[in-house]
């Protein structure tokens, strides 16, 4: 059945439910498609349920940290319990989201898109005209091209697992690698992370990442830089990894091998090529109102946009709304991505706001380096918290916070103090003098600025 709409949105994550419902507010008539449970990767499959186990894992780590400081007592982590718990956030979702839509006005469609033309995709019987077409499938694991690739267990399914190997090998030193091996750690298997450059999390401060580096060492998780996964081979319990290091090949055995070697958009089987529709191995090339520069009636948000924005979900639903708002208005706005912040939820946690050192040296800019180790400073020594530090990043002239990076208690929570300053452009010395509650870690302000 043929049907016209004035948008038609591919994706059902934060970026295309945005799209969705930003339009249709607007009186717009919309059609929403997706091939997979409604809901996208975070609430199904990413941030949402790994914060879940996150949470659980934090408590086992506190409690060791406290030993001999109050707390006594055996504690463990249930898996199979855990998952179930998982399950009663993620299961829902799918029906909550759609249901939103339809309530909404937005006419659902479920089944993979395929684009016919420059404005009209397929989906299974169906094809639907769009005046304007969004592009918001997120990502999926990259494809590595190592033999034995297919016996990786994603991401998405880790977070499905309804017990927990006793050894884990993870492919890839990234937020995947990190996060899930801190958490596969408090819950007792023997973790593996394989990492084929120098240094792992490349896009956080070296200086923090280094601390994190020798913290993960300390809890036992194994992490093996300069590294190269080349394949896998055996079956679930029995896998071996073969890895080229240094001093040549290594073998490593593990009950279950996880890829987090890093996400690329999953747009390759949309046939994007029939729209006249340029992308490369970023997404889709898109212009500074997140529009397609090779097709005008084609727009693309989120991971699927190489857009400069990071892969984190409050950047997806940015660059959602703003989508809607270049479709409704004629491309009034351009993306502004000034005090982006992403965090590594390891434990503790990593965050980074802003700029890198080297990111402010590139741009010329002249600032000081404010840092300093914080585990002796009471926010971290009352939890017993070993690996806390921080590195601010100052304009000499203007007094600007070009970037703030930290790792330790709450640095989760903590970035987004300096995400809004960024933001709004608070200037360091007035945010030093700002009344925060105490003890808090924002009031560690007075002495970090």
């Amino acid at each position: 059945m043929k049907k016209s709409f004035d948008v038609v949105v591919i994706g059902t994550g934060e970026a295309g439910s945005a799209v969705a419902m930003r339009c249709r507010a607007a009186g717009r008539n919309v059609a929403i498609v997706d091939s997979r449970p409604f809901g996208g990767t975070c609430g199904l499959r990413g941030c949402d349920p790994k914060k879940v186990l996150v949470g659980a894992a934090e408590i086992i780590d506190r409690k060791r940290r406290m030993e001999g400081r109050g707390v006594a007592g055996d504690l463990r982590i249930d898996w199979p319990e855990l998952i179930r718990f998982k399950a009663t956030f993620t299961d829902p979702f799918p029906r909550q989201r759609e249901d939103g839509f339809v309530q909404a006005g937005v006419e659902p469609f479920h089944g993979r898109a395929r684009f016919l033309d420059q404005r009209s995709i397929e989906v299974g019987q169906d094809v639907l005209d769009g005046a304007h077409l969004v592009v918001a499938v997120g990502a999926w694991p990259a494809r590595l091209g190592i033999q034995g690739e297919h016996h990786l267990t994603r991401s998405d399914q880790f977070l499905d697992l309804q017990e927990l190997p006793r050894r884990i090998a993870f492919v890839g030193g990234g937020y995947i690698g990190f996060e899930f091996g801190h958490i596969a750690a408090r819950a007792g298997a023997t973790v593996t992370i394989l990492h084929g450059g120098a240094r792992p999390l490349k896009h956080f401060d070296h200086d923090l990442v280094a601390r994190l580096l020798e913290r993960t060492r300390d809890l036992g998780i194994d992490v093996r830089t300069g590294t190269k996964v080349t394949g896998v081979e055996g079956a679930p319990g029995s896998f071996k990894v073969t890895a080229l290091t240094d001093s040549g090949p290594e073998v490593f055995e593990a009950d279950m091998v996880v890829h987090s070697a890093g996400r690329a958009p999953e747009v390759d089987d949309l046939d994007l090529s029939a729209a006249g529709v340029e992308f490369d191995r970023r997404g889709i090339r898109v212009n500074g109102h997140l529009q397609s520069v090779s097709n005008p009636a084609v727009y693309a948000a989120g991971d699927a946009a190489d857009s400069g924005g990071l892969p984190e979900t409050p950047l997806a639903q940015y660059e959602g709304g703003l989508v809607a708002e270049n479709i409704v208005e004629g491309n009034q706005r351009t993306a502004d991505y000034l005090g982006m912040a992403s965090v590594v939820y390891s434990i503790p946690a990593l965050s980074a706001v802003g700029m890198t050192e080297e990111e402010a040296h590139l741009k010329g800019l002249t600032f000081t380096v404010n840092q300093a180790d914080t585990s002796g400073w009471y926010s971290a020594r009352r939890v017993a918290e070993p690996a806390s530090m921080y590195k601010i990043l100052i304009e000499k002239d203007s007094g600007r916070i070009l970037g703030a990076h930290l790792l330790g208690p709450e640095a989760d929570e903590f970035a987004n103090v300096f995400a809004l300053a960024i933001r709004a452009d608070v200037r360091a010395d007035a945010l030093k003098h700002a009344l925060f509650v105490y003890p808090t870690q924002a009031s560690n302000m007075a002495w970090m600025l």
